[in-house]
């Protein structure tokens, strides 16, 4: 697989990498773990070498997965995981904390389950307005002195935020949601991060699978699965989106390829510093998310599907308001 460069920090990756989360969280029960083992196996195998994980995915047993499958690739992968929450004694979130003392915590806990000597990129999971960003990344600053962390990155944070803490700590990366369906960081991050260098990561990629076509207006969430409260996956919100996957289905047919591979080809071919992380449990989506790098967009197919969206409106909130207060900042 192609290699990319995450902004100027010199981090290479393969174009796309593997979102390890779905394997432990968020998308209903934990799958099978020695199949896990096989998939982000099976990752490598293909070229991939980009792994993302954090704490907060389960919480803990997803980078104890990532880091047992990846144990013999060790010098050959970058992993990125997160700091950022607190969790209660039942596992469950119980706020946000990225006070120094909690940072330096959490970086030694994830080296020992993820079996490194450093972190290759860790994030502040979400912006949290009690800590200044200057902390944060000073704290992160001081890992990447110590050797335990080589880069720093931040989640779903704003502009203004990205800007602070460059400039303590230059930022390797942003990890932000961003695709056909969700298009809100081209209005002021993809300038700020080309104008500071910073790269890309977008995290579903896929529209949480809604645009591979697998899903539909009657689609059944289990009742752990994210997207069973979340506004866009109602079942009328499905069935009006549905005009996103007829779409990547139709450009799809002319280029011999799957709607997934089309949503993942157009977001690679938005900018050389772009690298998403679509996740999955099944062998047969990685490789159709793989092949997906071999999938080159011409200009004219890109202002085709470009008119094309220009005339389709999104149904449904990404987030419950709860949620969506935690981005952006």
């Amino acid at each position: 697989m192609q290699k990319r460069r995450l902004g100027k920090s010199g981090l290479e990756v393969s174009a796309l990498g593997l979102g390890c989360m779905g394997m432990s969280f968020a998308y209903g029960p934990a799958g099978d773990k020695k199949e896990m083992i096989s998939v982000i196996r099976s990752a490598v195998e293909r070229g991939v070498t980009f792994f993302d994980t954090a704490e907060a995915y389960g919480p803990f047993i997803n980078e104890e997965l990532v880091g047992e499958a990846l144990a013999p690739f060790r010098g050959q992968v970058v992993i990125a995981t997160k700091f950022g929450f607190k969790f209660g004694p039942d596992g469950k979130q119980t706020g946000q904390d990225s006070r120094p003392e909690h940072i330096r915590q959490v970086a030694e806990a994830s080296l020992k389950r993820l079996k490194v000597d450093a972190i290759d990129l860790f994030y502040q999971h979400r912006v949290d307005t009690s800590v200044p960003i200057e902390d944060v990344a000073g704290t992160v600053q001081e890992l990447i002195k110590a050797g335990k962390v080589k880069h720093f990155g931040l989640s779903e944070a704003g502009v203004q935020t990205i800007r602070r803490a460059h400039a303590v700590q230059p930022v390797t990366a942003l990890q932000s949601e961003y695709s056909l369906w969700w298009r809100r960081p081209e209005e002021e991050v993809l300038p700020a991060l080309e104008e500071l260098g910073i790269g890309l990561v977008p995290f579903s990629p896929l529209g949480r699978g809604f645009l591979t076509g697998a899903i539909n207006e009657y689609t059944q969430f289990d009742k752990s699965d994210f997207r069973s409260s979340v506004p866009r996956f109602t079942p009328e919100n499905r069935k009006a989106n549905q005009t996103f996957v007829d779409l990547l289905a139709g450009m799809a047919s002319e280029k011999k390829a799957t709607p997934a591979q089309i949503a993942l080809a157009w977001l690679l071919a938005q900018k050389p510093w772009i690298v998403p992380i679509p996740g999955t449990t099944k062998l047969s989506r990685l490789e159709e998310n793989v092949r997906a790098a071999e999938v080159e967009l011409t200009p004219s197919e890109l202002l085709k599907i470009e008119d094309a969206l220009s005339k389709i409106s999104v149904r449904g909130a990404r987030y419950t308001e709860e949620l969506e207060r935690r981005t952006g900042l």
